[in-house]
């Protein structure tokens, strides 16, 4: 298996969390921070990207310097800017990376039921119209594709199904699912053999065969992207019955939440969803709990959080965290956790409970956060993106690592728990336990805020029973 089993590697980093001493950790003191509405009230092709790559250490002190912890600006790694080739160009910093091993779904029951055989990153290239496929064992670009027949579309969202597959949104409208490996694309150029990517150059959009599907919509805004768990099939080891869900806003309102058959790109329901705040946005990030129900949230301060059952397609819609606490700010990523909450962050972040209805909110964490994603432990972290990558206690809400990055929006978690954080021209893999960061810098105008690696949704629903 490509995972290196997450659950172990994330106990140890809650364990190490809780056994650090006050100068390990970038919090500044034992108060939760926690707020309520309660207290408020009271390249140029595959050999090339190996030049893309390069690896630095990390000390989670929060200072701009690689180091030992302490502060002082001691670096690690060899920094000779070779092409890779020697076996020090990517340190491995988790053990038991597991091998690339096909699926473990037999009568036994394990808990590597369903996991696909490989493991990407999918990131958007916002300015350039593709997206990369980054092998997150390697760091280097395994493939790039164009999301639209013009070209354009501005993707910025990725979603990866519990089968490995891809879909991106397009913020200027259109949904396109491409397939992880060769295995599942099929003939349609009328070249004999599959031709697709290989590397960091897209192929024309009438050659690339290794595309699914691609759904047109005419939205003026069209950001989220999340795909629905669907049913395993233990007998064949496939997850079937998979659907993806996104959402789309024309002009200042008329918000429309869809869901599409993951084979087909079919709409299978729409749903309306009034009363949301005017802007040009809509809905700006969404993600699925472990009944593949849709949950989205707007941007910035009066935003409004959004749920839609995927049985029925209900529609229910909460008030933000600043409208349901009094405690401001610029809204902006999110994310579902593996215990059902919700979360919203900025310069603060939010926890919604779907059972109380309730908001939590944290004190000022001293910079402003884009992208968020939860690690697959009860009760365990949220990494977040910006300046660095930080993990966040989720139920103290204070942070307890802190490591150097360049700045990003979007951060994902894959499937060994390293962390990424993505922006610009670079993707850049996190080692969670010690801040060592691996990059490949072949991107280009890269955003990606979302799931983008898929362990978001195999935390949350990819547990099959039997």
């Amino acid at each position: 298996m490509v995972r290196a089993r997450l659950a172990s590697i994330l106990v140890l980093i809650s364990a190490a969390a809780i056994g650090c001493n006050d100068s390990d950790r970038s919090s500044d003191g034992a108060d939760t921070g926690i707020n309520s509405a309660a207290d408020e009230q009271g390249t140029d092709g595959a050999e090339a990207n190996d030049d893309n790559t390069t690896t630095n250490g990390g000390d989670g002190d929060g200072d701009p310097t690689a180091g030992d912890g302490d502060g002082d600006p001691t670096t690690t790694g060899d920094g000779d800017g070779d092409d890779g080739n020697d076996e020090s160009s990517t340190k491995w910093d988790l053990n038991a990376i597991p091998d690339n091993g096909g699926f473990n779904c037999g009568g036994g029951g394990g808990g590597n039921m369903g996991e696909p055989e490989f493991s990407f990153l999918w990131a958007a290239n916002s300015a350039e119209g593709t997206i990369s496929k980054i092998d997150t064992e390697t760091v280097q670009e395994m493939g790039r594709f164009r999301v639209r027949p013009d070209g354009a579309g501005s993707p910025s969202r990725t979603s990866v199904s519990l089968s490995g597959h891809v879909a991106v949104a397009s913020r200027e409208g259109g949904v396109t699912k491409f397939y992880a490996t060769e295995e599942f694309c099929e003939e349609s150029n009328g070249i004999p053999g599959i031709q697709t990517s290989i590397n960091n150059v897209a192929l024309a959009w009438d050659q690339e065969e290794c595309r699914a599907w691609h759904t047109p919509f005419g939205y003026s805004s069209q950001r989220p992207v999340a795909w629905a768990p669907g049913t395993f099939n233990a007998g064949t080891c496939e997850w079937e019955d998979e659907m993806v869900w996104t959402a789309g806003r024309v002009g200042q309102g008329g918000d429309q939440v869809i869901l599409l058959d993951g084979e087909t790109g079919e709409i299978v329901e729409m749903v309306d969803v009034p009363g949301l705040k005017p802007d040009p946005y809509g809905i700006y990030g969404a993600a699925v709990d472990a009944e593949g129900n849709f949950w989205g949230t707007g941007w910035a301060s009066g935003n409004h959080l959004v749920r839609v059952e995927k049985d029925t397609m209900e529609v229910t819609v909460w008030p933000g965290p600043t409208q349901s606490t009094g405690f401001d700010s610029h809204w902006y990523g999110m994310t579902v956790d593996v215990d059902g909450y919700v979360w919203n962050c900025a310069s603060r972040v939010a926890r919604f409970d779907p059972v109380t209805e309730q908001w939590a909110v944290s004190d000022e964490l001293g910079t402003w956060t884009a992208g968020c994603m939860a690690d697959a432990q009860e009760g365990g972290l949220l990494w977040l993106g910006s300046a660095g990558v930080r993990g966040l206690d989720r139920q103290t809400m204070q942070v307890i690592y802190n490591w150097p990055t360049p700045d990003s929006y979007g951060v994902s978690i894959d499937h060994a728990g390293y962390v990424w954080a993505v922006n610009g021209s670079g993707a850049h893999r996190v080692d969670p336990m010690n801040g060592t960061v691996t990059s490949y810098n072949g991107l280009v105008g890269a955003y990606t805020y979302s799931d983008m690696t898929g362990a978001a949704l195999y935390a949350v629903g990819g547990q099959p029973s039997g």
